[in-house]
């Protein structure tokens, strides 16, 4: 009965390094995946990095006029009117509100 390790040491057959090619699939395959997670995949998924296309998050800060004007309107400190006519102030000022009042 042949069985591949007589065959490889006869000298008929492929030789045990035959048995190194589904490792070296597997590394490729293992490589493209990591590669895949580590550039496109990132920022798909909840709780995993943004992709670098994706803008970065926009970070408030606390002592910016912008959010210190929608915190008093949250907290019902000023009413609707004077938020709009505050912002509209400051976008002229700072120029980072997109929206704009109807």
């Amino acid at each position: 009965m042949d069985t591949l390790a007589n065959i490889a040491y006869d000298g008929g057959g492929p030789g045990p390094w035959i048995l190194f090619f589904p490792l070296i699939w597997a590394l490729a395959v293992a490589g493209v995946v990591i590669l895949l997670r580590r550039t496109v995949w990132r920022g798909r998924f909840p709780g995993r990095g943004r992709a670098p296309w994706q803008p970065r998050p926009a970070t408030h800060d606390e002592n910016s006029p912008l959010y210190l004007l929608g915190r008093r309107f949250a907290a019902g400190e000023i009413d609707e009117d004077e938020y709009w006519r505050r912002l509209s102030v400051l976008d002229e000022e700072f120029g980072r509100h997109k929206g704009g009042a109807a």
